[in-house]
């Protein structure tokens, strides 16, 4: 089990932030932001396209779904009404593979796409399309308190006695795997430095001495912001785009970019069967079009996002900084090889918690 610990101030300060987000899970108009029952719509249009993404694109979305219905409207003159679900990435799969019929997913990671997939859901090949599928990135950095007072440099800060660290649960949250996996891959970064080889056990080990610090496991990326700035924790591990994001609306962090983390790249892909039953092909797929496009992907670049549209992403290249040791996730053997020797149930995510 992990040496996660709890005083009665943490739990408070979870429970309120957890108050908060569901509070803030109705938007305007009357659209809910949990799962909605199929046709079930509290605004009425031409169309209705039911929306199931991941927690971290919530605010881009604000602005990004009415862009989207007025470039419809001028286009078909049809009026587009959003359905809309977020959730932790691993959450919402399940939900879709479990009845929630979205017609278009938006989620943190390649993988909670092929669970839909493998579940008959999505039938297309959802990778062929420009940029194989992806429609924003990021990196994995670390987030601290105003002035950085621990003078937090990098990864290995996070194992010293005292650092209390935040990131979410990989079970339900796509983006704690992405921060996992960061630091399991500057793990074998550093040995491979220096011996010449990538070192498994080293890296385990490494992943090991960071999680000993951990506060809290949280159920999403969104959860943890939550905590950490309600009190909880002394560092996050957490997206690039969600510090900026919270820089922008004035919350005070201090951003730490380590020397190796990892690329972050997020799919989109139209949910085939629920689309078809729906009679919402047309417009799903226009939507999935549209997030490539350069005006959504300066919306998304607003955010915090790195462009995968490369005209924008040359727009936007001054606002990031790149580490001298990013990697992808080919660099730790693609999708397929992580949640095998990673998340499986004797994998080294696995390891670790029963090693503590």
């Amino acid at each position: 089990m992990s040496r996660v610990r709890f005083t009665s101030r943490k739990a408070f300060a979870l429970l309120l932030a957890a108050l908060l987000l569901v509070a803030a899970g109705c938007s305007a108009g009357g659209r809910a932001d949990e799962e909605q029952p199929s046709g079930s719509t509290a605004q009425s249009g031409d169309v209705t396209l039911v929306i199931g993404a991941y927690s971290v694109v919530k605010d881009a979305f604000k602005e990004l779904l009415p862009a989207f219905q007025r470039y419809w409207l001028e286009k078909t003159g049809q009026t587009v009404v959003f359905q809309e679900s977020y959730e932790a990435s691993g959450t919402q799969a399940r939900a879709i593979v479990g009845g929630f019929e979205a017609d278009v997913t938006m989620l943190a990671m390649e993988g909670d796409v092929d669970k839909i997939a493998d579940a008959g859901l999505i039938t297309h090949d959802w990778k062929s399309g420009a940029g194989g599928g992806m429609i924003t990135r990021s990196i994995v950095v670390m987030g601290t308190r105003p002035g950085n007072p621990l003078q937090i440099r990098d990864w290995e800060d996070l194992t010293r006695k005292g650092v209390k660290v935040l990131y979410p649960n990989p079970k339900t949250s796509g983006g704690a795997q992405w921060d996992i996996n960061a630091m399991y891959g500057a793990g074998l970064k550093k040995s491979e430095a220096e011996t010449g080889r990538k070192d498994p056990a080293y890296a385990k080990s490494f992943l090991k001495a960071v999680h000993a610090n951990v506060e809290s496991l949280d159920k999403s990326g969104r959860a943890s912001m939550a905590a950490f700035e309600f009190g909880v924790g002394d560092v996050i591990v957490t997206y690039e785009n969600e510090l900026l994001a919270r820089i922008k609306q004035g919350v005070d962090y201090d951003i730490v970019v380590p020397s190796s983390t990892i690329l972050i790249e997020n799919p989109a892909a139209v949910v085939d069967r629920n689309a078809d039953e729906h009679g919402t092909r047309e417009v799903a797929e226009a939507f999935v079009a549209y997030l490539q496009t350069e005006e959504a992907q300066r919306i998304f670049a607003d955010y915090g996002f790195r462009p995968v549209n490369e005209r924008v992403a040359q727009e936007v290249a001054g606002k990031y900084e790149v580490p001298s040791g990013l990697f992808d996730i080919s660099y730790l053997g693609g999708w397929d090889k992580v949640r095998s020797e990673l998340y499986s149930k004797k994998g080294v995510w696995y390891q670790v918690l029963a090693d503590l």
